[in-house]
Parts: C-alpha cells; structure tokens; sequence
C-alpha cells in the first residue's frame, strides 16, 4: 500500500503543480489581453468646460480630465490661472486607445472647436491663459500637430494667420472638482454662458461640413495618407512579419525578404503610413541580406533612439518619423559618401517603382531619377 500512496503522490503532484501554472499564466495571458492600450493628448482651447463634451462623444476616448498646464507655479488654483498670474492655460487633457481613434483625429477635432488665430485669447474670454495650444506628449505626436497646423495654414480656411502654439508636455494639473464635467453638473449655466461666449456662432460660420471636408483635404495633401491608422486596422491590413517589424520592433530573417537585393530605381516608402523613407540611389549591397541605404531621401528626418536589447551591445535604433515604425538600425560601417549604413527590415517597407511614383502620389521624388543632364 505504501507503494502505491508514494505512487499517487508522485503523480499528483507534478499534476498540481502543473494546473496552477496553467491557471495564473492562463489568467495573466487574459488579463494581458484584456488590458486597453492608453496614451494621453492635451489641447487648449479656451474654457475647458467647452472642449470637454467634443471629445468624450469620441469612441475611443476614455476619459477628459480639464486642469492646467504650461505655467511656472506649482499646483495652481482657478484664481491664479485665470487671473493670468500663474502663467497656465486652462486645457483639457484625453486618455484614450489608439487601437480606436487615432491622435490625429483628435487634433482635427481640436481645430474644428476654436478660432486658431485669436492671438488674445477665445472668444469671449481674454488673456493668453484662455489661448489654443496643443501640447504634444512626444515626438510622434510633435510631428502630428506640426502637420496639422501647416495643413491648416496652406488651407486657406482662415485670413489672418494660424497662432496656435505648439509646445511640449510638461506638468498637467487637475483642475477643482466642481470645473469636471461641468456641462453635465450644471447644465443651464454652462448653456447660457456657451451661447454667449460666441464660440457656437464662430463654429457654424466657420466649420461648417464644408469647412471640414476642406481641411481633410488638405491634411490628405500635405501629409499625404502619412497617418498611422489604429492597431486593429494594422492587424487586418499588414502581414503578421509586417506587423512584428513595425509594431513590436521584431526583426525579419536576413536573405530571406522582398528587397535585400531588389535592384529596380524607386523609393522606399513606410509600409505602416506610406511616408517615404528611402531612395534606390541611396542603396547599396551590405551583404548583411538586409536592404541598405547610405542615408535617407533629403529633408527626411528619421527617428534614432538607443537600443539596448542585445547583451553587451549598444545600437541605434531607426524609426519612421510620422508613423513611429520600428525600420531597422544605423551602423557607422557604411560606404561614402555618408559612412553609414542604414540596415532595413523590409517587412517595414513599401517599394515605389519610378514608374508609379506620379501614380501614387510621390510625384516631387522624381527629380531624383531624372538622369538628364
């Protein structure tokens, strides 16, 4: 009998142990999933209690906090703010998922809420502490709000010009309580005051749907289709290397992908945004089994960051500049004229023969393949 209890111990055990791992692993793979990806965007417009209805309608956005931020004293009250003392701006800050509505949605949404060339304030409201303001959480979405607002300026929306500021997040502060949702707290008070701030009026003048349909024009223009659609569309339209390459810094196999040794003119464009990156004029064989390119195409100011991954070695990451893809690496090992050798995935690239460039859009890179002399 002794044999045998020894026996079911021995294999209960393992059994156990095995089934507990199963459930925490099991439960924290769910929970992995479950988790919503967040990420922050701060706007001023004027009154928070204006901005903050417009956004939390957006599906996708999760919360809109108003408070302050851009100003040189710490914890600052109402008063100090809309007194112009503490330098502040009144703003409202958004958490939201970007698996559901991208940033640059929400900064059209911002500009279709404000007058961007009232210098002095908004609307009824005066003083630089009421002005517009977008401010950008990082260089991705510095890159974002420059586009916009160039796009909005070559729209020709407006007479005088766009003087939305454009500055980098640094401490937000909560606004009191009883300015939070102050459209639904007190709901009589905040209409009177809208329809005499004059803002609804400035909007049915001037964003109308055609005013809208104009500005995405334009955005379309001027950025072209470089904006980085949201993950669950990512995860429909790219390859499953594709999306590992850009989207979670993978790294594809080397001689074993669609341009190591592609020899055809045209350029290399992101595969997430379609921004271009890279020309043929540029690429050389770096016998690594990878595309690679001495530099990118001029005026193209690629993202580098330090990549620590591997052990015992430092490289320099390469990432789009509007898209945030992750590309490759740049090596100090490279041919002239640069001494650089820009080592691609090509997971993370869209190949533009010189024949479609006019087609697709990339008309202004065909000087670069003009032979004549």
């Amino acid at each position: 009998m002794k044999a045998v209890y020894h026996m079911i111990c021995f294999l209960i055990l393992p059994i156990s142990i095995f089934l507990l791992l199963y459930t925490f692993t099991g439960y924290k793979a769910f929970a992995m999933e479950d988790k919503v990806t967040q990420e922050k965007a701060t706007f001023a417009g004027g009154c928070f209690w204006c901005m903050e209805h417009p956004f939390e309608k957006i599906d996708g956005v999760l919360s809109v906090v108003s408070g302050y931020a851009g100003g040189h004293l710490e914890n600052p009250t109402y008063e100090a703010v809309s007194s112009g003392r503490s330098g502040h701006l009144e703003v409202v800050q958004i958490t939201y998922d970007p698996d559901t509505v991208s940033y640059e949605t929400l900064v059209k949404i911002f500009w279709q809420q404000i007058d961007p060339t009232d210098k002095g304030g908004s609307f009824v409201d005066r003083g630089e502490q009421y002005g517009s303001a977008i401010f950008y959480h990082n260089d991705r979405q510095k890159k974002a709000a420059l586009a916009a607002k160039a796009a909005l300026e070559a729209s020709g929306l407006f007479n005088d010009p766009v003087v939305t500021q454009i500055h980098p997040m640094e401490t937000f502060y909560p606004a009191e309580d009883y300015h939070q949702d102050y459209y639904k707290k007190n709901p009589l008070r905040y209409k009177y005051y809208r329809a005499g701030s004059g803002r609804d009026r400035f909007l049915e003048k001037n964003w109308n749907d055609a005013a809208k349909a104009r500005l995405a024009d334009q955005l379309e223009k001027t950025t072209g289709a470089f904006v980085k659609p949201p993950a669950a569309q990512l995860k429909k339209t790219l390859t499953k290397i594709q999306y590992h390459v850009t989207q979670e810094d993978g790294t594809e196999q080397a001689f074993s992908n669609a341009y190591w040794d592609n020899k055809e003119p045209g350029i290399y464009v992101d595969i997430v945004s379609g921004e271009p990156l890279f020309s043929s004029t540029d690429k050389f064989d770096s016998g690594t089994g990878w595309p690679s390119f001495t530099q990118p195409i001029s005026g193209i100011s690629l993202t580098e960051k330090t990549d620590k991954k591997l052990i015992f070695t430092t490289r320099t990451e390469v990432r789009s500049p509007l898209a945030d893809s992750h590309l490759g690496h740049v090596f100090s090992d490279g041919p002239p004229p640069t001494g650089l050798r820009y080592c691609m995935n090509s997971a993370a690239l869209r190949f533009v023969p010189v024949a479609a460039l006019e087609k697709q859009g990339y008309t202004q890179f065909l000087d670069l393949f003009n032979t004549a002399p």
